[in-house]
């Protein structure tokens, strides 16, 4: 990325958030800090207001606004692909919101780049498999959790557990949301019973933000997660699997801890927190031909007793 180019994203990185602190910038591009403080003096230079405060960060002068940004060709073709998840994974309302946001960037685009995302809208197609589908038609706004959780404030819930007909009153004090398994899930604490609760988002009948305010402090959610696997005694799996053959293990990847994934060239790596090493390892046996172990180092071991159990029987 050339000088040019680079100042002009950090006066945008300077209008996403209220403070935005020097080491932050540096991250995001590569730079030293030096060159930091350099770039920021050309945006004072050239009017910008800045305000800085040494050990706290920068910020533009409240007021301070430049017309709508143009998006590159790129850029927009990524909002065009996350608006089909959006759709597909959220609720209506934060569809709705998002597709209104999304009119906003269109409307600064050039006439060749809004031709270009009309083109591509009916090949971007966000598809879930119908062995772990959820609808989320009928889930409550996440924005109103969201809200809520900003504010502080208790919710009232009407709650469906699993497999019982009766729905249940409740008050709870929300810490956030979290999507496995293609369900959401609203992590709070229940006043009732006087503890942390998992509640599928799909099963919350009807919820309202309460006059009740938080007065307890509650850890973040990726906090509360952490230390309920650590609880739960789960084990981090990390393997490579061959490109051809990952693409068959969509289903399956999920029934054994399934949690995040990245490509290289040739394999792809999969990440997983499993309760049991073994069980996995027998799973590991059904493509392992084309793939290995990452870590950890133990469950290899698993792996060579089973190999080996399996050729005496042989």
């Amino acid at each position: 990325m050339n000088r040019i180019d680079r100042v002009t994203a950090i006066l945008i990185q300077l209008q996403s958030k209220r403070v935005v602190k020097a080491q932050e910038i540096a991250e995001r591009f590569g730079i030293s800090l030096r060159t930091v403080y350099r770039d920021l003096k050309t945006l004072e230079e050239s009017g910008v207001p800045i305000v800085g405060e040494a050990g706290i960060g920068y910020s533009l002068m409240s007021g301070y606004r430049l017309p709508p940004v143009m998006f590159t060709r790129e850029e927009a073709t990524s909002l065009l692909v996350a608006e089909k998840i959006v759709e597909k994974y959220t609720d209506k309302k934060n569809a709705e919101n998002y597709n209104s946001a999304l009119f906003k960037v269109k409307a600064v685009l050039k006439e060749g780049e809004k031709e270009y995302l009309d083109s591509l809208n009916q090949s971007v197609v966000i598809l879930q498999h119908s062995f772990h589908a959820a609808s989320t038609a009928d889930i409550p706004s996440m924005q109103t959790v969201l809200q809520a959780i900003n504010e502080k404030t208790s919710l009232d819930i009407k709650y469906q557990n699993a497999y019982e007909d009766t729905v249940v009153s409740r008050n709870i004090e929300p810490l956030g949301l979290f999507m496995q398994n293609n369900n959401w899930h609203l992590i709070a604490f229940c006043n009732l019973k006087n503890d942390y609760r998992d509640f599928r988002l799909d099963r919350i009948k009807d919820l309202n933000i309460s006059a009740q305010k938080i007065s307890r402090e509650h850890p973040s959610i990726n906090t509360y997660l952490s230390e309920v696997s650590k609880k739960n005694h789960l084990n981090k799996v990390v393997i490579a699997v061959d490109k051809m053959v990952a693409k068959y293990l969509v289903t399956q990847k999920y029934l054994y801890g399934f949690v995040s994934e990245k490509e290289n060239d040739t394999r792809v790596e999969m990440t997983f927190l499993t309760e049991s090493l073994e069980t996995f390892a027998r799973w590991f046996l059904m493509f392992g031909s084309h793939a290995t172990i990452i870590e950890p180092e133990i469950i290899k071991e698993d792996l060579k007793r089973l190999i080996s159990d399996i050729y005496k029987n042989i």
